[in-house]
């Protein structure tokens, strides 16, 4: 059963974050923004101007009081230790903001938004430093940790994209549905209905893995190999869009949030290992620097699409309401998962230790 965390908001709450003190913050609809201790007491609530839905908070890795939060177009900068109002306002982007990233060595923050803009900030100076696009909704960007030159991103536009800060073009760009169009089984067809739009990423901690939660309800894995990236596992357990996905500290267990209102665990520890072994991976190398019109050859699909490991959930929460962001945080010694929903409360359920 969950713990609720009540008296915090009274709208629907959109995003969390967690900052390495074990303090939570939580932006909803509205401009309502809170500040959470571990027991779940609200320690600060703030209501940012005009009202605009707060829809992703993040702390600074390196100054745990600094909260970068996204409001409409707007990015304020706040002290979670005198929650008044904003330090700073940074406006650089067009449209409303989706999702922050602030690299580990805290100098860069990603913007995304839904012009398909990703907008990074040199935090020094204080000025955009890089604007990169998708051709749809940028719905996540994700600096990578170890990599703080590199960030990752996918959108609406059902492209994951691998960037440099060094350029302004991406490094590396896979459309995910390519991948359906390899699948040779009868869900291809209903893939039109139900394209891969990519909603959600995140980066394990090793930098070099990362994952990506689509609206087909699947979960794929990818490994950074220098300045590209391999498909490196795929699998299901939603049956409707997955909304979020979050690498916990572990090496390789990861949650997802679905719109079916479950909350999975995962270990694919094993599963990225035996991939990075399979002979299968060579094909699957040269087929993706394969052109367009050899990659579409059926023979080479077939063989390629036979690799398919059954992973299964470690953990099901039937968490009931749609997921709108799923966190992470050590409570009284044990880990929880933090899951905001369509309702005013964050629930907090409880995980097994590795």
């Amino acid at each position: 059963m969950a713990v609720k965390w009540t008296g915090g908001h009274s709208s629907s709450i959109l995003c969390l974050n967690v900052n390495t003190e074990g303090l939570v913050a939580s932006g909803a609809e509205r401009g309502e923004l809170t500040l959470w201790d571990g027991g779940g007491v609200p320690a600060g609530q703030l209501q940012l101007p005009k009202a605009d839905d707060v829809t992703s908070v993040v702390f600074s890795p390196h100054h745990p009081t600094r909260l970068y939060t996204s409001h409409g177009e707007t990015i304020s900068l706040l002290d979670v230790r005198s929650l008044k109002e904003p330090v700073e306002h940074f406006h650089v982007n067009e449209e409303e903001i989706n999702c922050l990233s602030v690299n580990e060595t805290d100098n860069f923050l990603a913007a995304a938004d839904d012009s398909g803009a990703i907008k990074v900030m040199d935090l020094e100076n204080k000025k955009v430093s890089r604007s990169l696009r998708h051709s749809n909704i940028c719905s996540s960007v994700v600096f990578r940790p170890q990599r703080p030159q590199s960030l990752v991103s996918c959108g609406l536009d059902m492209q994951v994209m691998l960037w440099s800060l060094q350029k302004a073009r991406p490094l590396w760009t896979t459309n995910l549905q390519e991948y359906e169009m390899q699948e040779d089984s009868p869900q291809s067809a209903g893939q039109f209905f139900n394209p891969p739009l990519a909603h959600s990423l995140s980066v394990a901690s090793c930098g070099n893995i990362f994952g990506c939660g689509a609206q087909d309800g699947k979960v794929r894995i990818f490994r950074v190999t220098g300045v590209k990236f391999e498909h490196e596992l795929e699998f299901q357990g939603h049956s409707l869009g997955v909304s979020q996905i979050l690498f916990m500290p572990e090496a390789y267990w990861l949650l997802t949030g679905g719109n079916d209102g479950k909350v999975l665990l995962w270990d694919v520890s094993s599963d990225v290992g035996k991939q990075q072994k399979s002979p299968v991976k060579s094909l699957q190398r040269r087929k993706a620097q394969a052109p367009a019109s050899i990659r579409k050859d059926g023979k080479l699909n077939k063989v390629a699409s036979n690799e398919h490991v059954r992973v299964l959930p470690k953990l099901t929460i039937e968490h009931g309401e749609k997921v709108n962001w799923i966190s992470c945080a050590e409570i009284k010694g044990s880990k929880r998962v933090l899951v905001a929903d369509q309702s005013s409360s964050v629930s907090v359920y409880p995980l097994p230790e590795p």
